[in-house]
């Protein structure tokens, strides 16, 4: 079996690394791929916004299944352009994926499907923006509606941060045609957790809870950034609680939309936050997140693979999805800088080393193979991760890991899980 996998971050090097523990997967492509896909397979620099590009290559290759790892080419269609090639995708199609890629529909589908979450108001001219936050005040939360990297949110502790935002998204344009509306919304306060679940357009299979490190640096401070490491599961959402979560988050949106004939298939992601007044939805994203994928699937038991298919063709209340009860751990290791401005180029040592601990993979992101070495091509360049016993166990094993990883000019967070051993206790 061949398939092919889209993107080039830790969530692919994870999703390559997984899919080839299926005996039946002879070939995978990634594209574009970084240096750890390329050790597991071969990389194709076709990018992951080149639908017709990578439509022609999955065509030309004949592979049997393509894997979106990133959003972007869901967004854009990738679902829908090979769905008429005849070449099954794993992920969403485009109208489903607007749930991440616009957040003025994803609001607005959870408002019709009694999803509990902020509230919250679309504008699409700048001015009406500015004089709603006059008139609301601080604290305030302004999202770009479209698709920003991960950081087209702030949250305004002024009102002058608030303004300050609407004027970059609106008027400078910092996202590009991702500002051109904005969502502003009350802000929530409380702890966050992900919730995953596989979809099959009617049938969900939960995932493990997990959590993410959004902020730069340590104590939840410094800019937002992809995510700077997770680990699962998260004591915030028990295992007992995952049920009831789902009722609240997962199933009135796969109701809603095949109710619309566009059913979701894929992974369905909850950002969640904890308030005094219990869990609401800060935003869905339509795949695995980037780094919780890492720690998700190091658990996972069964075969991914025959996951997706399931997903694909509306089968995976045919399947028991299950999970390693240890816990996982990812940090991420980055480019000094990020996530503004960083180098590149450094050469990376000791994954080998890292690799060989029991139980310990570290997946590459921001990596190229350079004459026969691993280099830093990117802001986040490693997350590693390692499973363990309970939490104090993983956590200390994946900076026992880190530490025998070494590239000039690298930072990472070194109270990744704190809140979470905190909250064990």
């Amino acid at each position: 079996m061949k398939i092919l996998v889209v993107g080039s971050g830790g969530r692919e090097h994870a999703l390559c690394w997984k899919l080839a523990q299926n005996p039946n997967v002879e070939t995978i492509l990634c594209a574009p791929g970084n240096g750890g896909t390329a050790q597991v397979g071969t990389n194709i620099p076709v990018k992951d916004d080149d639908i017709p590009g990578l439509v022609a290559l999955a065509r030309d290759e004949e592979v049997d299944l393509v894997v979106a790892g990133p959003e972007l080419p869901l967004v854009l269609g990738l679902e829908n352009a090979l769905r008429q090639e005849g070449i099954p995708c794993f992920g969403p199609n485009a109208f489903a994926a607007n749930l991440e890629g616009s957040k003025a529909f994803s609001k607005n589908l959870m408002a019709e499907a009694g999803v509990p979450t902020a509230p919250f108001r679309v504008f699409d001219e700048y001015e009406d923006a500015v004089a709603f936050i006059k008139e609301k005040g601080a604290p305030i939360v302004v999202k770009a509606d479209g698709l920003a990297a991960g950081k087209g949110v702030v949250v305004a502790v002024t009102e002058e941060e608030a303004l300050e935002a609407v004027e970059e998204m609106m008027v400078r344009k910092v996202f590009g045609s991702a500002g051109d509306r904005v969502v502003i919304e009350e802000t929530l306060k409380g702890e966050e957790a992900s919730f995953l679940c596989f979809c099959d357009g009617v049938n969900y299979a939960m995932l493990p809870s997990s959590q993410d490190h959004k902020a730069a640096y340590e104590g939840d401070t410094g800019p937002n950034t992809g995510g700077m490491g997770a680990y699962s599961p998260a004591p915030i959402l028990p295992k007992e609680k995952y049920a009831e979560t789902a009722e609240l988050c997962i199933k009135p949106i796969l109701r809603h939309l095949a109710a619309k004939g566009e059913p979701f298939k894929g992974v369905l992601y909850a950002g969640l936050m904890y308030t005094e007044n219990g869990p609401s939805v800060l935003e869905y994203n339509v795949r695995f997140g980037d780094p919780e994928c890492q720690p998700l699937l190091m658990r996972l038991q069964t075969d991914l693979l025959e996951i997706m298919f399931a997903c694909i063709d509306g089968k995976l209340d045919k399947i028991e999805v299950t999970s390693s009860p240890q816990t996982a751990c990812g940090v991420v290791m980055a480019a000094e800088g990020y996530p503004i401005s960083y180098p590149k180029g450094m050469e990376i040592t000791g994954i080998d080393e890292a690799d060989a601990m029991e139980g310990v993979k570290v997946f590459q992101a921001g990596t190229r193979i350079e004459d026969g070495k691993i280099v830093a091509s990117g802001g986040r360049v490693l997350c590693v991760t390692a499973l363990g016993d309970d939490l104090a166990e993983a956590r200390k094993k994946a900076y026992e890991a880190v530490d025998k990883v070494h590239f000039d000019k690298s930072f990472y967070r070194r109270d990744i899980a704190d809140k979470g051993l905190k909250r064990s206790k």
